[in-house]
């Protein structure tokens, strides 16, 4: 769809911070980008391809590959990254094309910013600017990579 921010970004047509992660014929996976502005290291998204709005609009193929790599990803976002805790979240409310924000929560991050949201409040969160996005993202590409029958 043309006006679909996802589907712009899924045809190269929107430059994000870092590469992409993890593509196949079902699932698109990259770190959320902030506009070249500074971000929380590790907040990424993994999109459907196909243009549907909902969890329930996916069909059995999309599910299982839309599951395999949350959990994949999820896995790289502790090993590679120390992260201590996955958040997921499907919102739809500004951009109605699904996608799933896995945000981790590293150690030491105080249990008043512990949600998926919050973690983005605290003072000391890991944030990087788009270098640090664009490393980050090449060590979880290179994980999946490394562990793909995990």
């Amino acid at each position: 769809m043309e006006d679909c921010f996802i589907c712009t970004k899924h045809v190269g047509k929107i430059e994000t911070a870092g590469p992409v992660i993890y593509e196949d014929d079902y699932v698109y996976v990259g770190h959320i980008d902030h506009n070249g502005e500074p971000g929380y290291l590790g907040h990424i998204m993994i999109d459907l391809k196909r243009h549907a709005r909902l969890i329930g609009d996916m069909n059995l193929a999309e599910a299982q590959a839309f599951g395999a790599i949350m959990a994949r990803v999820s896995r790289a976002l502790v090993n590679s990254e120390g992260a201590e805790h996955i958040y997921s979240l499907v919102s739809g409310n500004s951009v109605s094309h699904l996608h799933m924000h896995l945000i981790p929560r590293y150690p030491g991050t105080p249990k008043e910013y512990w949600g998926a949201l919050e973690v983005y409040e605290w003072s000391e969160a890991p944030v990087g600017n788009t270098a640090d996005i664009q490393s980050l993202s090449i060590r979880i590409k290179s994980y999946l990579e490394d562990h793909q029958h995990e």
